[in-house]
């Protein structure tokens, strides 16, 4: 995957719209007019930071099925990407939640959207749903039958999830790689909001020979810093919030000044690439704090 084709940049940052529950949810609210708002907005004030690109995904369903989703919830997110493509020029992405790739192939390709995310694309993994199998050789032949262009991102041993057995990370990034045909592979930490550590990240990296690899959780603007001088881009959510809390809507200034973290973080590091700073410099890179 050519990150700077889809997202017109090598390093993107990824923003997050958490839709309200949808219809067939335990929390529907009964509205879908007041999903399609909320999800308007958020996405305009990521846009307005800076975001080169947006993943849509059913966040607020939870407790989530494992593999497939109720068709009112593919037809309500088929909509509400819909709307928000109509307001943002940005790479638009879909996550259906808990492992629907289908579904997400389903509806990215019909709307032409960039991108899904998958949460397991090879592999068995133990969640809060029981255990999830993945479904690549199904997942690309599907996206063949349908002739589409959508890209792959897969999660490595993903968040909220225990593998089966004792995977070696690097094996898992090949194998997800070399075997699921993923286009791009995302790390993430153990939970939401909690980041991968830098020490995974240089080994994914590795393993990924030229393969993007994204920060899929926990990213601030505290620790890109450190964290994208092992990665290729970043996935984020929680931290762009108001007071940084999951159940929030998007703030555009905290989304503008993690952007900015972003951006300086990899100006220096292309400088020390280039050998006019040290690595040291290029790790301490000051940023003002979010309100």
């Amino acid at each position: 995957m050519d990150l700077k084709q889809t997202f017109k940049t090598a390093n993107p940052v990824i923003g997050v719209v958490h839709l309200l529950p949808l219809p067939t949810s335990a929390r529907w609210g009964g509205s879908l007019k007041a999903v399609i708002d909320r999800a308007e907005q958020e996405a305009v004030a990521l846009a307005s930071g800076g975001v080169d690109g947006i993943i849509i995904e059913n966040f607020f369903d939870a407790p989530f099925p494992k593999n497939q989703v109720d068709p009112a919830v593919v037809s309500a997110m088929t909509l509400v990407v819909q709307q928000v493509m109509q307001l943002v020029t940005l790479p638009i992405g879909l996550n259906v939640l808990r492992n629907d790739a289908q579904s997400a192939m389903a509806i990215a390709s019909c709307l032409q959207a960039q991108f899904i995310r998958v949460n397991v694309l090879t592999g068995v993994m133990a969640t809060d749903q029981g255990l999830i199998e993945g479904q690549a050789h199904e997942l690309l032949r599907y996206r063949r039958e349908l002739g589409s262009e959508v890209k792959i991102l897969a999660d490595v041993l993903v968040k909220h999830a225990r593998p089966l057995g004792s995977p070696n990370l690097t094996t898992a990034v090949q194998e997800t790689i070399e075997r699921g045909l993923a286009d791009g592979v995302i790390l993430s930490g153990w939970a939401t909001g909690s980041p991968p550590s830098l020490e995974d990240l240089e080994l994914a990296s590795a393993a990924a020979h030229g393969t993007p690899v994204l920060i899929g959780s926990g990213a601030n603007w505290e620790n890109i810093p450190q964290l994208i001088q092992a990665a290729d881009g970043a996935i984020v959510s929680s931290s762009l919030k108001r007071r940084g809390q999951i159940e929030q809507p998007i703030d555009p200034i905290r989304v503008s000044q993690f952007v900015e973290a972003m951006r300086r973080s990899l100006s220096l590091k292309q400088q020390r690439l280039n050998g006019q700073i040290s690595a040291t410099s290029s790790a301490a890179v000051p940023a003002q704090a979010p309100s």
